[in-house]
């Protein structure tokens, strides 16, 4: 049966809330998910809290998830079963400038730097304040920084489907992008539908036209989408190679400077349930996963003001 990697975005989840989720609740979730054999969690963010509160506390839930990790039964250094060979869970912690560069590197447990890079203009001021120059030294700056502390990194191209601004945009932009990144030995990269706008063609014809610039390279998408159209976007995403997969537990978040009309992250269990359909194994236990369920429908109730899902 074929793997597949499955990220878990709690961070994407929550950073729109206005209701301020417990720091104990996060990392409790979070182990959650790990008990449940999430082995690659989007889980914190190092932002101004002026901007995203809900991501103030991202060192305290590092700290507590840590300690919880290591005091829980069955878990050892964050793997299922004492004696078990998988490496401990991958944790990646979103930065959008070197203070946040900074604060991650100095987190215990945060393994993989996140940064959002992208091609639209509008979008990239308004979610960073930078010109295409500083993002691109930035992203040049993290790969050197990660790397000399042994750190992973991950970049998303937002934007990379299209956008809303009437902007320039289409795949030699994207496949330009992909190039420029594997030159600077980015290694990680996941394709970003940042306001759901493209359709299940789109996403299936963009990745198989950029995907022969990327040898080397890892790349994965991070998609936004109705609840009608998520399967359709996963399975046009797995038929055209990808094999790397972002998704959030009900499809709840989404980014908060991405516009009031924001299409939100496609739920889990959808992408499960596409992905049993192709045969591929993400590695997740039903059983456990109910919990993790049954926790992110509370913070739906609780902090969301959001419907239960079923």
């Amino acid at each position: 049966m074929e793997r597949v990697e499955l990220i878990e975005c709690p961070r994407d989840a929550w950073q729109g809330l206005q209701d301020f989720i417990p720091t104990e609740y996060k990392a409790e979730y979070m182990k959650e998910l790990v008990l449940a054999g999430f082995r690659h969690i989007d889980a914190v963010s190092f932002v101004s809290p002026k901007h995203v509160r809900q991501m103030a506390d991202s060192e305290e839930v590092m700290s507590k998830l840590n300690t919880s990790l290591s005091q829980s039964p069955g878990l050892q250094d964050g793997r299922q079963d004492a004696g078990a060979t998988a490496a401990a869970p991958e944790i990646i912690g979103i930065v959008v400038n070197e203070k946040g560069l900074e604060r991650a590197l100095a987190t215990p447990g945060v393994t993989t730097i996140g940064y959002p890079y992208s091609i639209s203009a509008y979008f990239r001021r308004a979610n960073a304040n930078m010109t295409r120059e500083e993002s691109r030294n930035l992203a040049e700056k993290l790969k050197k920084e990660t790397a000399a502390a042994n750190r992973g990194l991950v970049v998303y191209i937002s934007m990379a489907f299209g956008n809303p601004y009437d902007e320039p945009w289409g795949p030699e932009i994207v496949a330009d992008t992909l190039e420029w990144l594997k030159d600077i030995r980015v290694r990680t990269v996941s394709l970003a539908d940042t306001v759901g706008t493209a359709s299940p063609q789109l996403v299936g014809d963009l990745y198989r036209q950029v995907k022969n610039h990327v040898a080397g390279i890892e790349l994965g998408v991070h998609l936004h989408s109705r609840p009608e159209n998520a399967e359709e976007k996963i399975l046009a995403a797995y038929e055209a190679g990808c094999r790397r997969f972002d998704s959030a537990l009900t499809g709840l978040g989404g980014c908060p400077f991405a516009g009031d009309n924001l299409v939100g992250n496609i739920a889990t269990e959808d992408v499960l349930a596409a992905l049993r359909k192709t045969g591929a194994d993400p590695g997740i236990d039903p059983a456990r996963l109910t919990k993790a369920l049954e926790m992110t429908n509370e913070i739906r109730a609780k902090y969301a003001h959001a419907p239960l899902v079923n």
